[in-house]
């Protein structure tokens, strides 16, 4: 019996030496970047500017996954789910990690319980867009007509940052405004400039070619600060009185809960090393993102408020899933 203890005590022992030097020698492998969107969005532009740069940082191959579906829960959960030891991180961004769960039933993930936040990287305004040909180009003139003849504003889908920047918009305001969901950004820039819809808060960067050639108007951001991709325009608190209107779409960086502090720590330090440098910045910038650096319990502490934020404006506004 006493040897058997003794057994069991020397295995403790080593078990609990080791696993410092496990979290030293992280990456062992390759790192998989999960973006759980099809290429080309936002998320997926962060992932690929930072990746070659974060495998030279971390001594070990880093490649970027795109697993798109179910508006992003099916990366998510696939990150939820795997080994908690810093070689799978999900490049997760507003929807999945901040509106989803109060929206979509069964995602098979939860944002908190099942995530570490390891790092912001950036935030993209969206832009409040109208027709070129609209009737008005500022923000107190759309309201004006809304409750004159009310009017329609588009989204990228239902339960959206657009979508619930409209329904923000409208509810504090007290607008005529009738929301028009599409299958996606594309097709609803598409009816922006056909004159189908009156309104949308679309993504930065798409919109920026049709402001110039004046086929669009650009009305303000959405984001509490200006955005220095477009110094002029006023954001929608400036333009509308309204205080607290604040929403982005941002990315950030999140490990399965449970990988440990040291690997956690590592990640959120190089990250960060990477997203000051101005070659970096530079390239962000160019699409629609602006780089912002905070520390892991800034980080968590703004995932909570975002969650909380979209919770209130879902409630207020009375939205269900149709």
């Amino acid at each position: 019996m006493r040897r058997r203890c003794c057994q069991i005590v020397f295995a403790v022992a080593a078990m609990v030496a080791a696993w410092p030097a496990s979290a030293q020698q992280y990456p062992s492998r390759t790192v998989r970047l999960v973006v759980p969107f099809a290429a080309g969005g936002t998320g997926d532009i962060v992932a690929r500017v930072l990746s070659d740069r974060l495998a030279a940082a971390l001594g070990q191959s880093v490649v970027v996954e795109n697993r798109p579906g179910a508006t992003g829960a099916l990366g998510a959960k696939a990150v939820a789910s795997a080994v908690p030891d810093g070689h799978t991180i999900l490049v997760g961004q507003t929807g999945e990690m901040a509106i989803n769960q109060h929206w979509s039933k069964g995602l098979g993930y939860d944002p908190v319980a099942d995530f570490q936040p390891v790092a912001l990287a950036t935030i993209v305004p969206l832009a409040l867009v109208a027709p070129g040909k609209a009737s008005f180009s500022t923000v107190a003139e759309m309201i004006a007509a809304s409750k004159t003849r009310g009017l329609s504003f588009a989204s990228a889908g239902a339960a959206t940052p657009g979508h619930l920047s409209g329904e923000l918009l409208k509810l504090r305001t007290k607008s005529n405004m009738t929301h028009v969901p599409y299958n996606g950004a594309a097709p609803a820039l598409n009816d922006i400039l056909g004159g189908h819809v009156d309104m949308f808060f679309s993504g930065f960067p798409p919109t920026v070619p049709h402001v110039k050639a004046g086929t669009m108007k650009l009305l303000a951001v959405s984001t509490a600060k200006r955005s220095s991709v477009a110094p002029d325009t006023p954001t929608v608190a400036e333009a509308s009185g309204i205080k607290d209107f604040d929403i982005a779409l941002w990315q950030g960086f999140f490990a399965p809960r449970g990988t440990p502090r040291e690997i956690v720590d590592r990640l959120h330090a190089e990250i960060n090393k990477l997203l000051v440098q101005e070659d970096v910045k530079t390239k962000l910038l160019a699409a629609g993102a602006e780089v912002a650096t905070i520390s892991i319990d800034e980080f968590t502490a703004f995932t909570k408020a975002e969650s909380t934020k979209f919770l209130r404006i879902i409630t207020d506004a009375g939205l269900k899933p149709d």
